[in-house]
């Protein structure tokens, strides 16, 4: 019974969290919050993942742990394809996901930068004039 709650919790967590990632640095109120979580990603995918493979997320290895446990056998190594396949059944390449998906999450990170850097500027100026 705790493994299917983690289940669902880490499918709805993960996926939010996701879509934050993508969406986050647009809104004025979650930027600071989003260009920490996409910092944090991206300590998870390029730090980590010297050690772990390239991509590595401790959250997707968390719910593999748990699906295993709950005797599932997922073919994907990649948590978005895994998250494509589950939901709407298609099978799509997993490179061509992981291509996507690094692009994503490069555009995500730069805007994120980009908007907060801004903001810290545009106050900076506004104290001073």
């Amino acid at each position: 019974m705790w493994y299917e709650f983690l289940n669902i919790f880490f499918f709805v967590f993960h996926t939010v969290f996701t879509v934050f990632n993508i969406f986050g640095w647009i809104f004025p109120k979650t930027r600071k919050v989003h260009l920490a979580a996409i910092i944090l990603t991206a300590f998870s995918w390029f730090v980590l993942g010297i050690w772990y493979g390239w991509g590595y997320c401790f959250c997707t290895e968390w719910h593999w742990i748990v699906r295993e446990k709950l005797g599932f056998e997922d073919s994907s190594n990649s948590y978005i394809h895994f998250l494509i396949l589950k939901t709407t059944s298609l099978n799509l390449k997993e490179d061509i996901v992981d291509t996507i998906t690094l692009l994503m999450f490069l555009l995500s990170f730069i805007l994120s930068v980009w908007v907060n850097f801004k903001n810290y500027i545009l106050k900076i100026i506004h104290k001073y004039l």
